[in-house]
């Protein structure tokens, strides 16, 4: 990548962060303490609706559910642009992927390689982060997948 920041390298990969998905509860999308910012946890809304609900390995298909998690990354780091801007991220700390499972389904991992394959391609080595893929029995709003991150800012 030629670019050199985050948002040059968001251009150059012709990605356009959304606006910040509005809170469904009472929270609020990314809060700030000292050097890092943390997200709540972000479903994969699009223009202010879910794609698609159910769960991953039943009515939701993997590689769907992968390009899903892409997309809870991408409002994830909606609210941390909204916050402090996305040129602010000298680092990706963790990211955590929640998947609604169907009985047997184990994937989760490559699931929520969406989200991290993202956050690679974003911000370079600086987007290697530690991370947990976890599989749940339900998500808010029948959602497939929800995501969190933490950054250190500058």
């Amino acid at each position: 990548m030629s670019a050199s920041t985050a948002s040059a390298r968001l251009a150059e990969l012709g990605i356009e962060l959304p606006g910040v998905a509005a809170p469904v509860a009472s929270y609020i999308p990314a809060i700030r303490t000292g050097s890092h910012v943390y997200t709540s946890g972000q479903l994969p809304f699009v223009d202010g609706a879910l794609p698609a609900t159910g769960k991953v390995g039943g009515e939701v298909g993997p590689e769907e559910a992968k390009q899903y998690a892409r997309t809870a990354m991408l409002n994830a780091l909606a609210a941390v642009h909204d916050l402090v801007g996305i040129d602010a991220v000298t680092r990706v700390v963790k990211a955590t992927g929640f998947v609604a499972s169907a009985e047997g389904f184990n994937a989760q991992p490559a699931v929520i390689n969406g989200a991290s394959e993202l956050l690679g391609e974003v911000f370079g080595e600086a987007g290697a982060h530690a991370r947990s893929a976890v599989g749940v029995a339900e998500l808010p709003l029948g959602a497939p997948v929800e995501v969190e991150l933490i950054v250190e800012v500058s």
